[in-house]
């Protein structure tokens, strides 16, 4: 089905440079955790299109906006052809600072980052969870945000997402993001690799460690499976908790953590055609008869999105895991 694109640049400079009718193809792509968004663009140079780090690039498919974001590079080669790389808000979270929150829910944490980045918010989700302490020193700002979305899921069970919805940075519950988008043997698939393990990001015991200032000690609480210990062996996850946390809440800690990691990891990478608007934290239904032993149908969760745009086709890779 042929897609309606409206590819605008404005320039701060003053101006707005419609693109769709000039760039040869263009790449967009997110990942859950740790990158900011990332959109990429070709085009032959062209006197009448005049533009510059900084400027604002918006790109839409059918009336949805797909890609809110900033030029921040711009290369060409010896035959004329230019390549752009623009970034959403989270680039700006690279910057390093140096931050103690207490009493925080990772929403909180959000907006005074952005409030002192100077960043817009959109949508943040209330996770109804306040971090008891967050202390980091000279870390990025994504990777501080990251940890007080850790510490949410490891003390709720709940998965929240930080991105860019096109109006500001925004948190959400990763179960709230379902998409209607199907993925499957009659639906867009044109390809996958479907892949089990517990290499990755499996555990079977959680050992977390508070230190003891009166005893001069650690602290130290478990919580295992004894029978996947006997299936895989033991599979440890070690780590230092908050010194505010009270006995309960590392024991909770502990048991959410367990329950999260506990399992075989099954991941999917997909090669299908284009869906408008997917992005990585969202979940999509796969459903597909021949996959693993028994066949897939349910619900995944997109780790990295890459969409392309050339010679009017949208394709799309994906990468998923089942929760």
């Amino acid at each position: 089905m042929q897609q309606t694109i409206e590819f605008i640049i404005a320039s701060k400079a003053g101006g707005m440079i419609e693109m769709s009718e000039l760039v040869e193809s263009c790449e967009w792509t997110t990942s859950r955790t740790g990158q900011p968004g990332k959109f990429t663009f070709t085009y032959l140079k062209n006197k009448d299109v005049t533009f510059t780090e900084g400027d604002v690039v918006r790109y839409s498919v059918d009336g949805q906006l797909q890609f809110y974001g900033w030029v921040f590079t711009r290369s060409e080669d010896r035959w004329g052809e230019i390549t752009v790389t623009c970034y959403d808000r989270l680039r700006y979270l690279k910057a390093n600072a140096s931050y103690a929150f207490y009493a925080q829910t990772a929403g909180d944490i959000i907006r005074q980052i952005a409030g002192d980045l100077q960043l817009d918010v959109g949508t943040i989700e209330d996770t109804g969870y306040a971090i008891p302490s967050l202390i980091e020193q000279d870390q990025s700002c994504i990777n501080i945000i990251q940890a007080a979305i850790e510490q949410t899921l490891l003390n709720t069970g709940r998965l929240y997402v930080l991105y860019d919805d096109g109006a500001g940075l925004a948190l959400q519950e990763a179960a709230s993001m379902m998409s209607d988008v199907v993925i499957g043997d009659k639906s867009l698939l044109t390809d996958y690799t479907y892949t089990t393990d517990v290499d990755k990001q499996t555990y079977n015991s959680v050992k977390l460690v508070k230190p003891n200032e009166e005893t001069g000690q650690a602290d130290v609480y478990i919580q295992q499976d004894s029978g996947t210990i006997g299936q895989w062996g033991l599979l440890q996850l070690y780590q230092k908790v908050d010194d505010n946390l009270n006995e309960a809440q590392i024991k909770a800690q502990a048991a959410a953590t367990l329950e999260y990691y506990n399992r075989v990891l099954r991941s999917l990478k997909v090669s299908s055609l284009g869906a408008p608007g997917l992005h990585a934290g969202q979940m999509i239904l796969v459903k597909v008869e021949g996959m693993g032993d028994t066949g897939v149908s349910q619900f995944v969760l997109l780790e990295k999105v890459t969409h392309r745009w050339e010679n009017s086709v949208h394709t799309m890779e994906l990468e998923a895991y089942e929760l």
